[in-house]
């Protein structure tokens, strides 16, 4: 992985042109080091994140617009526009647009690990299934929780 270079990624543009399909969410890679990664996100109404863990990686979510309500270590929250989202390794979460309108927010990962290399595997699944992407994430550092019982 190269050095992160000092520079400008334009707005409504990403690393090298990169745009991301992940379960009917649109990620735009802004930067990647080995030291941390970061992309935009767009959450259209009804998507979301099922409750896993970064075992490796504190991850954060800067709100820009709309509302994602989340599970953060059994516990509900919600934020909105301006809040930023904190999570660190090793707990529990998932990412929710109950609302119906588009959420835009911006990610990062710290240290970047096998993050963007799982991205790029989810993208190119030929049918991104719950299972199919559960058993790419457990290959790159993130584990995603079985469903609660009914």
């Amino acid at each position: 992985m190269q050095p992160m270079s000092a520079g400008i990624t334009k707005a409504g543009t990403g690393i090298d042109g990169i745009v991301w399909n992940i379960m009917g969410q649109t990620y735009v890679p802004k930067q990647l080091s080995e030291s941390s990664m970061s992309w935009h996100a767009t959450f259209p109404p009804g998507t979301f994140v099922p409750p896993h863990i970064h075992p490796t990686q504190d991850e954060f979510i800067y709100m820009l617009e709309g509302r994602l309500d989340l599970v953060l270590e059994g516990r509900e929250f919600a934020a909105t526009s301006g809040d930023l989202i904190r999570l660190p390794m090793g707990q529990a979460h998932g990412i929710f647009n109950k609302s119906d309108q588009v959420v835009k927010c911006f990610f990062w990962v710290a240290p970047t690990r096998k993050l963007y290399d799982l991205f790029w595997g989810i993208h190119s699944l030929p049918e991104q299934t719950p299972e199919a992407v559960v058993a790419i994430s457990a290959k790159h550092e993130v584990v995603f929780l079985p469903p609660p019982a009914a």
